[in-house]
């Protein structure tokens, strides 16, 4: 059986990192037959794309305009595994994650071991990091980890990442932000088998695109993780908003009984007012946990089916078929670059 990785770039004018992210690049991995090399030109206004093309990249996937890194890696995602891909690599177009490691974080998946490798940038050793930020990235992996159910992920916003193509199969990307840390929570309620190795990531050479400020990061990353939480988990949520004021509610009215039976009952009538103002609460609770659990029997057969249309559209018949198609769509046909323009 071969192995095929494809190693995916997302692009917004990179034409100048770029060259440092394929100096170190493996020609080779131990384990693996084919290593292919693709960027995603999310929209680039630089000479992003003639400077893959001079690197001797021959994968590129066009986008009309900025669609944003959640886009860039679902677009990229589907070209590879339209191409055959086995393994799927992130990294980034700023030189942040070291090239030179992909071999290191294929390694995982090759040997079975783990569906998905995430790479641990160790954030309290990053100098550009403040004491805050530090603080934050790792709180910000604990909730992360909480939510996905126990999963184990130290660096849970790093990029730099291995996907088996049963993985990615079986995830689906929802957010617009980031996947980062939805494919975490996706990963935990699937139990798709999902680990890390540790990185040091390169000298930094350029400020985040994906946001302006720190507190501009978290509050997208609470809302992709609120969303990717309540999507999968809603029963937690119902749960527990059943629970907890049920229990009140019986505390309540057994005390209220008590001065009831004492001849003390008029005395407590507010207790018992807001007694059966919990109890409502409980009830609706108790209702949306049934609905949310019908929708999460649907959601379930729904991605059943979903997985088993991918593993058709990604067969080698289809495979085929697709990359057919993808070179006729290359603006020059004579050229051996496989160039697509993602248009869905």
């Amino acid at each position: 059986m071969t192995m095929h990785v494809f190693v995916q770039i997302p692009c917004l004018n990179e034409a100048k990192t770029l060259p440092m992210v394929m100096e170190r690049m493996p020609k080779s991995i131990p384990g693996v037959d084919r290593l292919d090399v693709m960027i995603v030109d999310d929209g680039c206004t630089d000479d992003t794309v003639a400077v893959a093309r001079a690197l001797g990249i021959r994968h590129i996937v066009h986008h009309s305009g900025t669609m944003g890194l959640a886009r860039a890696f679902r677009d990229g995602v589907d070209y590879a595994l339209k191409h055959g891909a086995d393994i799927v690599v992130n990294t980034d177009g700023d030189n942040q994650y070291p090239s030179e490691r992909i071999g290191d974080l294929v390694r995982p998946i090759i040997e079975g071991k783990a569906d998905i490798v995430v790479g641990d940038r160790q954030t309290d050793t990053i100098k550009e990091f403040g004491p805050f930020k530090k603080l934050m990235q790792r709180f910000g992996s604990w909730v992360v980890n909480a939510a996905a159910g126990g999963t184990h992920i130290p660096d849970a916003a790093s990029g730099f990442r291995a996907y088996s193509k049963r993985a990615l199969i079986q995830l689906n990307i929802l957010t617009e932000f980031s996947y980062c840390m939805e494919t975490i929570i996706q990963a935990g309620y699937k139990r798709i088998a999902i680990t890390s190795i540790p990185i040091v990531t390169n000298p930094k050479t350029r400020n985040s695109r994906l946001f302006h400020n720190i507190f501009e990061h978290m509050g997208k990353s609470a809302g992709a993780i609120v969303r990717s939480f309540l999507m999968f988990r809603a029963h937690t949520v119902f749960t527990w908003s059943a629970i907890v004021p049920g229990l009140l509610a019986a505390i309540i009215f057994i005390r209220y009984l008590t001065f009831f039976f004492a001849g003390q009952g008029r005395g407590h009538m507010q207790s018992l007012l807001l007694g059966v103002m919990l109890f409502i609460w409980m009830v609706i609770s108790l209702l949306l946990l049934i609905i949310s659990e019908v929708m999460r029997t649907q959601r379930k057969l729904q991605e059943d089916q979903l997985e088993r249309v991918k593993e058709i559209e990604y067969s080698p018949a289809a495979r085929a078929l697709w990359g057919g198609t993808l070179h006729q769509d290359a603006a020059d046909p004579q050229q051996s670059c496989a160039e697509w323009k993602a248009t869905r």
